[in-house]
């Protein structure tokens, strides 16, 4: 196999896993996690509309999007080690123009340029440096990362908090740009080995020609997309809307924020089980578990706040879950040597519905109110259920084919 021919040197996995894992926390923290702590703040400052300053958000989103399958072609010919420093490069650099901006043009400049980071620097591009690094051993390694990035909202959102209230929000996304430049850059180029190859030809013959789906492969793939993007989409509506449908359900604003920090806790407790257990069972059976399980809890926010901590739970550890077969999944369907560029291309719809789906529930939320929103998440959640046992369907066939 192509994996054969490209192998990893220099520091040890364990090493490499938690770093990537714990850069997560940052990457994640001052980008996706950072306007639910200092959105009102920068309006308070500039005047801008709400929905323009989550605009910037949703704009960083598409512009990752837009990456993301070029990212993951780097990442296949020339490894993490090239790639990710750029894209800590960029948010770095975002972060910086985000803070300095002083009118709304300059301040979307500032998230695309972060986008383009995010793109290079979240959850996609690391699974892809863990596949190109360690092939099909690369599942446990996959699942120790989502462990440690759960954390990414519990750390980041009392440390945006604090440093609003001391220095200001504008100090806050330039201490963010600093801790990339002056941290997360350093330990990225240290510690993320190099890839070697015994050729330029085999470069070649590992990443352009192994990239093409058969036949039989193209459906599961496709529904794979879909998969993926639904629970992406599902993820970014909640995370968004979360505090404000319970707030509409007739919570407190601190009973709706207690609740909504059931989240971290329980992603990376679902995690956690997922890492002692996984190695027993093929990943669709992750991606079945973590579809059933929000749509469980998504479908129990309708019972009232008496279950709303059991709707919440169940919701975190099945999109807890959900990260993890997100990165395995690919890797166990089409193998070590296309991972990396079709996980690049998986990217692409997912991180479009993330920058979507938070409009439609605001648009839901104020057309319709809480039970219009609860109907269009629930729909989603059962849609995603039916179409990943079409998947399990289409994946059990596939084996048959191949004489699994």
């Amino acid at each position: 196999m192509a994996q054969d021919a490209v192998t990893a040197r220099g520091t040890p996995r364990g090493v490499v896993v938690t770093v990537l894992g714990a850069l997560q926390i940052p990457a994640w923290g001052s980008t996706f996690y950072l306007l639910a702590v200092l959105a009102k703040p920068i309006a308070a400052e500039t005047s801008w509309t709400y929905d323009r300053i989550m605009g910037g958000l949703a704009l960083g989103l598409l512009v990752a999007g837009a990456v993301s399958p070029r990212v993951g072609r780097a990442i296949a010919k020339y490894g993490g080690r090239v790639v990710m420093p750029c894209g800590v490069l960029l948010l770095a650099a975002g972060l910086a123009v985000i803070g300095a901006a002083q009118n709304f043009a300059v301040y979307l400049v500032g998230w695309a340029i972060a986008g383009a980071g995010m793109g290079a620097g979240l959850y996609d591009s690391a699974f892809a440096t863990l596949g190109a690094l360690y092939g099909q051993s690369a599942r446990s390694a996959i699942t120790a990362v989502t462990l440690l990035g759960g954390f990414a909202s519990t750390v980041c959102w009392p440390l945006s908090a604090f440093l609003v209230e001391h220095f200001g929000w504008r100090d806050a996304c330039l201490t963010y740009a600093a801790w990339h430049l002056c941290i997360g850059l350093p330990l990225y180029l240290t510690v993320i080995p190099s890839l070697r190859r015994a050729s330029a030809a085999d470069t070649s013959k590992a990443v352009t020609p192994a990239v093409a789906l058969l036949p039989n492969e193209r459906p599961i793939f496709v529904v794979l997309a879909t998969v993926l993007t639904i629970a992406a989409a599902i993820l970014s509506l909640i995370g968004s809307q979360l505090v404000t449908l319970l707030q509409g359900a007739g919570l407190a604003l601190s009973q709706a924020v207690t609740l909504g920090m059931i989240i971290g806790p329980m992603q990376v407790g679902a995690r956690f089980i997922e890492m002692l257990a996984g190695s027993r069972y093929h990943p669709i059976w992750t991606m079945v578990a973590s579809a059933v399980t929000v749509c469980c809890g998504v479908c129990l926010l309708f019972a009232g706040p008496v279950t709303f901590w059991l709707a919440i739970a169940l919701y975190a550890g099945g999109n807890g879950i959900g990260s993890i077969a997100k990165g395995t999944l690919p890797m166990a369907l089409f193998g070590p040597a296309r991972y990396p560029v079709l996980v690049g291309k998986l990217a692409l719809p997912i991180l479009c519905a993330m920058s979507l789906s938070p409009y439609l529930g605001a648009l839901a939320l104020q057309l319709g109110g809480v039970k219009a929103t609860l109907v269009f998440v629930s729909g989603l959640a059962l849609l995603n259920v039916a179409l990943v046992f079409v998947l399990l369907a289409l994946t059990r066939s596939k084996r048959v084919e191949d004489g699994a």
